[in-house]
């Protein structure tokens, strides 16, 4: 309404315009040569008005021409935009549907639609892997990759490929070239990581690692193939730092300090190691050097202070006040270890032992002897060092299991984990 109103409007003005210039009166004089041409004014400016109406419609349609075969292409490329479009939401359907070949087929239109674009690329590479072919998958992720605003895209579906047929210095290389493309992404970092360990880089999975105990064994590890000495003992020290119940760096640790001339230090770290979690093993190296049977429940006492009641210190002091004779000490201590439940073989082995030297080769003492035996037969073995992953017993912690090869599976195993959970295959 407000629209005709307008032109109404517009309409009446021109009449009166019109009627104004009639009423005006005058004359457009145009002379060419010898003639003469008078025009009425009203009529001029009619002809002028026509003229430039004609002029501009002229001008307008040739625009129009001229335009014309860009907005044909333009709506050629939308209905093909539509078309790509959609062929790219059925194969997403086909691939979340598992159907690869019909995924191939509706990416391979998408493409004849939208061109080689990031998206129909990364389609094309997953419903190629999709369907077994690998090598048309890897050629779709290098032309990603070539681009910039894909790059990363592809890096990581080349180093997924490396991964997967265990091509492990591509694999690194193709990680250190995603992280220069996409600095700080978390899923290249665990990436990065899972190669480190599979190639045995500790350093690099210790500088990846996130803080906490699994630390010390990656610590320990890269002590063991650092070079120089003094960047060995640093990272011995960060193991037992990380983990001071983790028995093989607190080992290295102290074994360390003792070469460099610190001896008490090195007591200190393993006493420190014993209250965190006992293992004869710590103890073997406390009393190293010390031959004095007498004084060696003495170092003992000394380790074992404020686990006097742990199963460990219970059969360490059990078992040197034996070898000094300290029979009732030693008896004392066993026998408290066997009351508790929790005792293992070594326990009833240390005994045996003990009736042994208590009682000589009466037969008291052998038929003594035979009672703790029969009860080590028939108890829980002694903890040891197991691999979680086959089974396999050995005789010191490695980082990597040489059975089969898994990495971070040997672990302090205890009687009750043993009977638990028994060894595979």
């Amino acid at each position: 309404m407000r629209s005709a109103l307008l032109y109404l409007a517009l309409l009446a003005a021109g009449v009166a315009g019109v009627l104004y210039m009639v009423r005006l009166g005058g004359a457009v004089e145009i002379r060419v040569g010898d003639v003469e041409i008078l025009v009425p004014f009203f009529l001029a400016v009619l002809l002028l008005a026509v003229a430039f109406l004609l002029l501009y419609g002229i001008l307008a349609g040739i625009g129009a021409l001229r335009r014309w075969p860009a907005r044909r292409r333009a709506k050629r490329e939308a209905r093909h935009r539509m078309e790509g479009e959609a062929a790219l939401t059925r194969a997403l359907v086909a691939l979340a549907a598992g159907t690869p070949d019909v995924a191939r087929i509706e990416v391979l239109r998408a493409r004849e639609r939208l061109g080689d674009t990031p998206q129909t690329l990364v389609l094309t590479a997953e419903a190629e892997r999709l369907a077994g072919r690998e090598d048309a998958a890897s050629e779709a992720f290098h032309q990603l990759a070539a681009r910039p605003d894909s790059r990363f895209l592809g890096l990581r579906g080349l180093l997924r490929q490396a991964i997967q047929r265990e091509d492990w210095p591509t694999a690194q290389r193709l990680a250190r070239e995603a992280e220069a493309a996409q600095p700080g992404a978390a899923w290249l970092k665990e990436e990065r990581e899972t190669l480190a360990l599979r190639t045995r880089d500790w350093r690099e999975a210790l500088a990846l690692a996130a803080p906490g105990k699994h630390q010390a064994p990656l610590a320990l590890a890269a002590a063991g193939q650092e070079p120089e000495g003094g960047r060995a003992a640093e990272l011995e020290k960060q193991a037992f730092q990380a983990d001071p119940g983790f028995t093989p760096a607190a080992l290295a640790h102290a074994r360390r300090l003792r070469e460099a001339g610190s001896p008490r230090r090195a007591k200190q770290v393993l006493e420190e190691a014993w209250k965190a979690k006992p293992h004869p093993d710590l103890a073997e190296a406390y009393l190293d050097g010390e031959t004095d049977p007498l004084q060696r429940v003495k170092a003992a006492e000394q380790l074992v202070q404020g686990t006097a009641r742990n199963p460990e210190s219970q059969l360490l002091i059990g078992r040197l006040a034996t070898e000094a004779s300290l029979t009732g000490r030693a008896r004392q201590e066993l026998e408290a270890l066997t009351g508790s439940g929790v005792a293992d073989r070594r326990a009833y082995l240390a005994l045996a032992d003990l009736e042994e030297v208590e009682g000589g080769d009466s037969p008291e003492s052998r038929a003594a002897q035979a009672k703790w035996l029969r009860r080590a037969a028939t108890a829980a073995p002694e903890p040891r060092w197991r691999c979680t992953h086959c089974g396999t017993d050995h005789a010191a912690w490695g980082p990597v299991c040489p059975q089969c090869q898994s990495v971070g599976t040997i672990g302090w195993a205890v009687p009750q984990q043993l009977l638990a959970a028994p060894a595979a295959g």
